[in-house]
């Protein structure tokens, strides 16, 4: 029987890389983890954490100016760049330390240094030189922003790494993309009183979510000040002398700011880590094959997470982790469900879905009935903002399933999460329409929609 090092060996300290060691470790078995950066990953260090924190620094602007509609009288309001940035480095060292804890208290051995493979079974530490073996070993080394090299002065360019840290709040930025990284840092950095733009190949920003979901959001962002050019793109981007940017773009539009972000799209992070040494089989793009239990083409690799390119979620590389513990160390195969996840963009409003959009659903069935509202929030009542909220559901109508809920408004995060749930039991239109409203929410409207707004049948809208 062959002796190894360590039973598990993890390469990355992110979300799924953390949740597996650790629950690993907590069952007794030997594990290292292996982070050449800061334990937390993306989602910690320089994703979704950061970034809703700046998401909720940036909406204080409006919270001020709605605040005169109901009887307050708030002063001259001042931001601070830096305060922002050192308030969300003390929250991110203080969850870094709460991932080491747990790994620590599960018993894992952690390991700062960047860990290549050598063979199916080896990684060599590159801090020390060492190479240890493993029985078994995961990846998830996640993924990152596409620097888009073939753009000409693509080095004069940040990405959604940078922004966090800017040494100071640029007057000015253009951002590229259609994603949602794109349109939340828009709608960040104008919250924040930047001057903003948004360029988008596509006819319309957030390509795979609901039609009404992103011309309502298009307008919305729009009525805010924020400008969004769609069908162009940059061409390339010039330092001046001042130390702005040029950006030119294919329609002949040069445009001179502060800063240009590219947040066009995520690259998985497998160049150099000794994929071909262990034999590892990758896609076009570098991300690693898998099977439905996670498993490589490797006996003994498994991969997990962004770097699998399969749905490039949070929760997502953490309920993968879950499965591959359960199939791997308890002896009971679960294989990661992808079906029917809720998912949130956190813009300026939200947007909050789950299921098949509109336009989806009209191929996937033969007849829809669609359910739709939009309205003033109660709390624009008194503040006069124009903002709309709309919300949508989707039912199949031969079994009068839902099969889509989509919601663009406050709080569309929070309660596409529930909605998450419904949908997931395979709730029908029935079961909502015999769910009491809770008044005076936004969300009672998803149970008080009783006629189809407009019904689809054969892909056309009858």
């Amino acid at each position: 029987m062959t002796a190894y090092d360590y039973d598990l060996f993890v390469i990355g300290g992110g979300s799924g890389g953390v949740r597996s060691a650790r629950l690993a470790a907590s069952m007794g078995r030997k594990v290292a983890i292996a982070e050449e950066f800061r334990y937390g990953g993306t989602c910690v260090i320089r994703g979704c954490v950061p970034k809703k924190l700046y998401v909720y620094a940036s909406q204080f602007s409006e919270h001020f100016e709605d605040a005169a509609g109901f009887g307050w009288q708030v002063g001259e309001s001042r931001f601070d760049w830096k305060a922002l940035v050192a308030a969300k480095d003390r929250e991110i060292a203080r969850l870094e330390g709460l991932y080491r804890k747990g790994l620590d208290n599960a018993g894992a051995t952690i390991l700062e240094s960047r860990a290549v493979l050598t063979g199916p079974n080896s990684v060599k530490l590159l801090a020390t030189g060492e190479t240890v073996t493993a029985e078994r070993i995961v990846i998830a080394v996640g993924g990152h922003p596409t620097p888009h090299p073939d753009l000409p002065g693509h080095e004069h360019c940040i990405t959604s790494n940078e922004a966090f840290d800017l040494p100071e709040l640029p007057k000015s930025i253009l951002i590229a993309g259609g994603g949602y990284i794109a349109v939340e840092f828009a709608n960040i950095f104008h919250g924040l009183g930047v001057e903003t733009t948004l360029i988008y190949r596509g006819k319309e920003i957030l390509s795979r979510f609901d039609g009404d979901m992103r011309r309502g959001l298009h307008a919305a962002m729009e009525a805010k000040g924020i400008r969004i050019l769609c069908e162009d793109v940059i061409k390339a981007v010039t330092l001046t002398d001042d130390g702005r940017r040029l950006a030119e773009t294919k329609t002949g539009d040069t445009l001179a700011v502060d800063q240009v972000m590219l947040a066009l799209g995520r690259a998985p992070n497998t160049a150099g880590l000794g994929l071909e040494a262990a034999g590892v089989k990758t896609d076009a793009r570098g991300a690693i094959l898998v099977d439905d239990y996670s498993r490589t083409n490797v006996p003994g690799i498994f991969a997990l997470g962004d770097v699998t390119d399969r749905v490039q979620l949070t929760p997502v590389a953490i309920h993968e982790a879950m499965c591959f513990v359960e199939t791997e160390l308890r002896g009971n195969p679960v294989s990661p469900d992808h079906d029917l996840i809720a998912t949130a963009v956190f813009s300026q409003p939200e947007i909050g879905t789950v299921g098949l959009t509109e336009e989806a659903a009209a191929q996937a069935h033969a007849e829809l009935e669609v359910y739709r509202a939009e309205f003033r929030p109660m709390k624009a009542t008194l503040s006069g903002r124009a903002e709309k909220t709309i919300m949508k559901l989707i039912v199949n109508a031969a079994d009068r399933k839902v099969v889509g809920a989509h919601i663009l408004g406050h709080d569309a995060g929070e309660m596409a999460q529930l909605l998450g749930i419904s949908l997931k039991a395979g709730c029908t239109k029935d079961d909502f329409d015999r769910t009491m409203a809770v008044h005076p929410t936004a969300a009672e409207e998803l149970v008080t929609m009783y006629q189809p707004s407009y019904r689809i049948r054969d892909g056309e809208r009858v």
